[in-house]
């Protein structure tokens, strides 16, 4: 069956949402100023290291890093700040303004502008290749599947996949779609899939959170109202 979103249609597709989100979100809606962005980002930072010490990759010391739609370097800096070196980490995104952003504040880091279909990067490189909400805003499935190739090309025998994304469609946006368990294996055949449920909803957490941290905690014990996977995705040892 072909596909919707032929290879190039669906880059461009790709870069023209970026570019309507830059007009039609406020400036400050992603912002820490707000308490639910705080709450996100405490409750994701939390569900990552529990992840990583499980799977004895924390800290990240001698560790080499790659980012796949790595933006302007938030999660390379969270990376540094778990025991990676600059010079250890690298990542690559289609926006060449969030790249040079990136740059900025990562002088050392290996960064790049590009398509995550073909990686800069060696080949069994990377202690540790993450994505972050970068697979729901790709809707084309085989071009899923040639960014996942390319993410275990470069990972070390061994070596970790750290998957943070949505479960589940957003209503009210047509141009993201959610990622069940069952697509997930799909993607990555052949490794070890670990699935944790994590992230209160975030209609549910913009409403609760200003009003009480502590009652979006206790809503995010509730499995139906969360919506993302953190996964730990380990490619299997030659």
């Amino acid at each position: 069956m072909p596909s919707a979103y032929p290879t190039g249609s669906e880059i461009e597709r790709i870069r023209a949402e970026y570019a309507r989100r830059g007009r039609e979100i406020p400036q400050d809606f992603y912002s820490w100023s707000r308490p639910v962005n705080q709450f996100f980002h405490c409750q994701t930072l939390r569900a990552c290291v529990a992840a990583l010490v499980r799977e004895a990759l924390f800290p990240l010391t001698g560790k080499t890093i790659v980012d796949i739609g790595c933006g302007s370097g938030e999660w390379l800096t969270e990376f540094i700040q778990w025991g990676a070196r600059c010079a250890d980490v690298g990542g690559i995104d289609l926006r060449p303004d969030k790249i040079e952003e990136a740059r900025k504040r990562l002088p050392e880091a290996n960064l790049h502008t590009g398509d995550a279909r073909r990686l800069p990067f060696p080949s069994n490189s990377a202690d540790l290749v993450s994505q972050f909400t970068v697979f729901t805003s790709i809707l084309e499935p085989h071009f899923k599947k040639a960014v996942a190739a390319e993410m275990l090309r470069v990972l070390k025998p061994g070596g970790l996949i750290l998957w943070y994304d949505f479960r589940f469609n957003n209503p009210s946006n047509s141009s993201v779609r959610g990622i069940k368990s069952e697509e997930i294996r799909t993607l990555f055949p052949g490794c070890r899939i670990h699935l944790r449920r994590v992230t209160l909803a975030p209609p549910v957490a913009r409403f609760v959170v200003p009003i009480t941290w502590i009652g979006a905690l206790l809503l995010e014990k509730i499995p139906i109202l969360r919506t993302h996977y953190l996964g730990a995705i380990r490619k299997t040892a030659i």
